[in-house]
């Protein structure tokens, strides 16, 4: 028995042309720019996102239950030198209940800010955290 060693092709039309890989080259070039614009556009609004929160942060490094009306606190704040802002401070009684929320001014001079400061209160604070810092407009 005898095998015939003569090349076949492929049967003509069933596995579809061959002439497709230009549209299949432009679908993956324009998949790579639409990918490209948006990983661009995600890392635009995060670093414009992380650039406004950092403008101006703030902390309670120590704070001192004065009465049962008022909260004495150390208020630190790191900005950039010109920023003004106001930071959000509150205190909460024995059980979780706030008692006081104040904002107090952060004026523009310096690169930093150190004050003490007293936060009123409705009944006995025993805590008082800073909420927050936002930079002036």
């Amino acid at each position: 028995m005898s095998a015939d060693t003569t090349a076949t092709g492929l049967p003509e039309g069933r596995y579809g042309r061959g002439g497709d890989r230009d549209p299949d080259r432009r679908l993956k070039v324009v998949g790579a720019v639409c990918g490209v614009l948006g990983l661009g556009l995600v890392a635009w609004l995060g670093g414009s996102y992380l650039l406004r929160e950092s403008k101006i942060n703030g902390s309670v490094p120590t704070f001192q239950v004065l009465s049962d009306s008022e909260v004495q606190l150390h208020l630190t704040v790191r900005k950039g030198d010109g920023q003004a802002g106001t930071c959000t401070v509150r205190s909460q009684s024995d059980d979780h209940a706030v008692v006081g929320v104040a904002d107090f001014p952060v004026p523009a001079a310096g690169s930093s800010y150190d004050a003490v400061v007293t936060l009123r209160t409705t009944s006995r604070g025993t805590t008082a955290e800073l909420l927050g810092c936002t930079p002036a407009e």
